[in-house]
C-alpha cells in the first residue's frame, strides 16, 4: 500500500467492528442490570459482553495497527488521534473530578451541617443527637460500624513512590524510542509495566487488610463508599494502563513505532501520566489529609 500524502486523508472503509461493540456493550450490561436483581443467567450474560468486547477490542485495535504500520496515515490522521486521546483523557478528568468532589462535599458541607454547624445546635439535636462531626465517619450512630483507617505512610506511600518511578521509567523509554535504542525503549516498558502490576498486587493486598483486619468495607459510611470508590476506580485505571503498557511493549518488541511516528507509544505514556497525577491527589486527600 502506498505512503499517502499530506493532502491525502485516509478514509477506513466499511468495518463490522462499531456493531460488535456495541452488541457486547448492551449485552454486558444488561448481564450486570439482571445480576444485581439476582438472575441466575445474569453472570453469564455478563461474562459472554465483557468476551465480546476483549474480541472486539483485539480486532478493531489490530486493524488499525496494521493500517499504521502500512503508512495509509498521515499527519492529518495523526492529529485526529491526538485530539481524541485529548478528549478522552479529558473526559476521564472530569470523572475523577466527580468523585473528588463528592469527597469534598461530604467532608467540608455535609459531615459538619450534621454536627450543627452553621444550623444551629437544635437541628443536629433534632436529626441525630450526639452526632460527633468528625473524620472519617461511618455516619451518625455508627451505621456503618466501626472501622480503623490505613495509614498514609505505608502501603500507600510505597504506591505512591512505585507509581512516580513508573512515570520515570515510561518517560525514558520515550527518549528511548525519539534516539532510536530498541533495547532501551524495550527494558524501560517492562520495568514499567511491572511497576504498574506491583501496585495493583499491592493494592488488592491493601483491601484484603482493610475488609479482614480494619473493618474498613464499602459499608462503612461515607468515608468507605468514598474511599473504594476513589482507590478502586484509579485501580482499574492502573491495571488497563498496566495492559496497554504491555501491548506497547510486545509492539516495541515487534520493531513496530519508529523515533518520528509513534502515537500509539505516546497515548498510552499521555494515559500513565494522567493516573500518576491522579494518585497524587488521592493520596494527598484521601489518605493524608
Amino acid at each position: 500500500m502506498a505512503q499517502h500524502t499530506a493532502d491525502q486523508y485516509y478514509v477506513p472503509h466499511g468495518t463490522k467492528w462499531p456493531i460488535v461493540g456495541s452488541l457486547g456493550m448492551i449485552t454486558m450490561l444488561g448481564g450486570a442490570a439482571f445480576w444485581v436483581n439476582d438472575y441466575s443467567l445474569a453472570p453469564w450474560a455478563f461474562a459472554v459482553g465483557a468476551l465480546i468486547l476483549i474480541y472486539m477490542m483485539f480486532g478493531w485495535f489490530g486493524q488499525v495497527i496494521r493500517e499504521s504500520e502500512a503508512g495509509l496515515y498521515n499527519a492529518q490522521v495523526d492529529t485526529s488521534f491526538r485530539m481524541g486521546m485529548m478528549w478522552f483523557i479529558f473526559s476521564e478528568v472530569m470523572f475523577f473530578a466527580c468523585f473528588f468532589g463528592a469527597l469534598f462535599y461530604a467532608r467540608m458541607f455535609s459531615v459538619p451541617w450534621l454536627g450543627g454547624e452553621g444550623t444551629g445546635a437544635s437541628t443536629n439535636e433534632l436529626l441525630w443527637q450526639g452526632y460527633d462531626a468528625v473524620w472519617p465517619t461511618a455516619g451518625p450512630a455508627q451505621l456503618g460500624g466501626p472501622f480503623r483507617t490505613i495509614p498514609a505512610f505505608g502501603v500507600p506511600f510505597i504506591n505512591t513512590l512505585i507509581l512516580l518511578s513508573s512515570g520515570v521509567t515510561v518517560t525514558l523509554a520515550h527518549h528511548a524510542l525519539k534516539k532510536d535504542h530498541r533495547k532501551g525503549l524495550v527494558l524501560w516498558l517492562l520495568a514499567t509495566v511491572a511497576l504498574g502490576f506491583v501496585f495493583v498486587f499491592l493494592q488488592v493486598e491493601e483491601y484484603k487488610e482493610a475488609y479482614q483486619q480494619l473493618g474498613l468495607t464499602l459499608g462503612s459510611g461515607i468515608y468507605g463508599s468514598t474511599f473504594f470508590m476513589l482507590t478502586g476506580f484509579h485501580g482499574m485505571h492502573v491495571t488497563l494502563g498496566a495492559i496497554m503498557l504491555t501491548v506497547i511493549a510486545i509492539r516495541s518488541m515487534r520493531g513496530h513505532f519508529k523515533p518520528e511516528h509513534h502515537f500509539g507509544f505516546e497515548a498510552v505514556a499521555w494515559y500513565w501520566h494522567f493516573v500518576d497525577v491522579v494518585w497524587l491527589g488521592l493520596f494527598l486527600f484521601v489518605y493524608v489529609y
